[in-house]
């Protein structure tokens, strides 16, 4: 999965959680880039302000929606290796070595499923703070 900081390597977690922390650079920002780009009462002639919140607002929405496909990407695949992994243990529920390898992967999916949790919470504060400064200039459409 492409990423706007390399590829979203779902192999290995602590990458995983490195590419999204990249790509999580415009919520870590939204105060700033709304402080920047929003105008203050006195400057409000000036800005296109409706125009401005609009184009924040699209590529905050870009943002989550590819984010929210890389992480399901990954769980995806994950939950493939496990399904995988679970079969190869019926067949061999000996293995000590499969078993070591289906308790990485279990846990791995966990946590890549947590970064779905995370993932809400990082957009909900995002989009409040994007309501907060600009709502009197710009209204998103309604999400289905």
């Amino acid at each position: 999965m492409a990423a706007s900081g390399g590829t979203l390597n779902c192999e290995d977690f602590s990458m995983f959680q490195e590419v999204l922390k990249v790509m999580r650079n415009i919520d870590d920002r939204i105060v700033h880039a709304l402080n920047t780009t929003v105008p203050t009462v006195s400057f409000s002639g000036k800005v296109d302000a409706t125009q401005t919140c609009k184009e924040l607002y699209e590529s905050m929405m870009d943002a989550h929606l590819s984010r929210d496909k890389a992480i399901k990407s990954c769980i995806a695949q994950t939950s493939e290796e496990v399904a995988q992994l679970r079969k190869q243990r019926a067949k061999d529920g000996e293995n000590l070595t499969l078993i070591k390898l289906l308790r990485k992967e279990q846990t791995k999916l966990k946590l890549m499923q947590s970064e779905l949790n995370v993932e809400e919470v990082v957009n909900d504060r995002s989009v409040k703070l994007f309501s907060e400064r600009c709502r009197i200039h710009y209204t998103p459409p309604k999400v289905k």
